[in-house]
């Protein structure tokens, strides 16, 4: 039984639809960040909608204060190197949860997308946000890289601009982040979710099996990238070794990002 994630089947859809929304609602309060618990819910819920012919389309969302403040500091500053290295593949895989799904995915983005959420987002079709969103990705600042989320953040929105977020770790506000290209579309804040219900909407009378041939070529786009993202696992599991590590998770934790005192080793 899940405990931080539901799935509904959205029941006031036009009368003429051949199938309907499923709404993924990430519920972890009181900021929703991201656990290894909830990353598995959220796979096991991917994998149940993946195979439900029912569902035209996919709606991942927090609530209409926040997404995700991203990941669970507590939880990350307990394991060590060879602990990380056991999990990282099913964190990784249940962070590209979204992009395994057939069906059109959007996220429906409130509050703060960082971090853990950040990265599960990327794996979504489409991102509206509300025009007073945050997003990043500050793991560096806890002494950590976004696990699954670089080769993501540099086919969206290239190199040069994906080094600068991962490296300051900083966020970004909706302005910019539209103009980067890390979002598709800036709403109101009480409009995230209806807008992404009605992009999701557009499905439910679509040609199911072209779409989900259409999404697996974009998706096989990216499998040149296999070898980036197995790099990308060893170097975060390695990174559970270091003394910075230990001293950022601690210190995001009790002070929040970037007053953390790194010794460089």
């Amino acid at each position: 039984m899940a405990e931080f994630v539901t799935t509904e089947l959205l029941t006031d859809d036009v009368d003429d639809a051949v199938r309907r929304v499923a709404v993924l609602r990430l519920s972890r309060p009181p900021m929703n960040l991201v656990t290894a618990q909830v990353v598995r819910e959220l796979a096991d819920a991917a994998e149940a909608l993946a195979a439900n012919s029912e569902v035209a389309a996919v709606v991942l969302y927090g609530d209409e204060r926040v997404f995700s403040a991203g990941d669970e500091m507590t939880e990350l500053a307990e394991l060590g190197a060879a602990q990380a290295e056991a999990i990282a593949e099913d964190l990784r895989l249940g962070l590209d949860c979204l992009a395994r799904l057939p069906q059109p995915t959007v996220a429906a983005i409130s509050g703060y997308c960082l971090g853990g959420g950040l990265e599960l987002a990327l794996g979504a079709d489409r991102r509206i946000i509300g025009d007073n969103v945050k997003l990043g990705m500050p793991q560096i600042l806890a002494g950590l890289i976004p696990l699954s989320g670089i080769p993501r953040l540099v086919s969206l929105i290239g190199p040069g601009a994906a080094k600068d977020l991962v490296y300051t770790g900083r966020f970004v506000e909706a302005d910019e982040a539209e103009a980067l290209g890390l979002v598709d579309e800036v709403v109101a804040p009480d409009d995230v979710y209806t807008a992404a219900v009605a992009w999701a909407r557009q499905f439910t009378g679509g040609p199911a099996v072209a779409l989900a041939a259409a999404k697996a070529v974009f998706e096989a786009q990216s499998a040149s990238e296999a070898g980036t993202r197995a790099g990308g696992r060893a170097q975060w599991s390695r990174l559970f070794g270091t003394e910075d590590r230990a001293i950022g998770t601690r210190s995001y934790r009790a002070d929040g990002p970037g007053a953390a005192a790194f010794v460089g080793r």
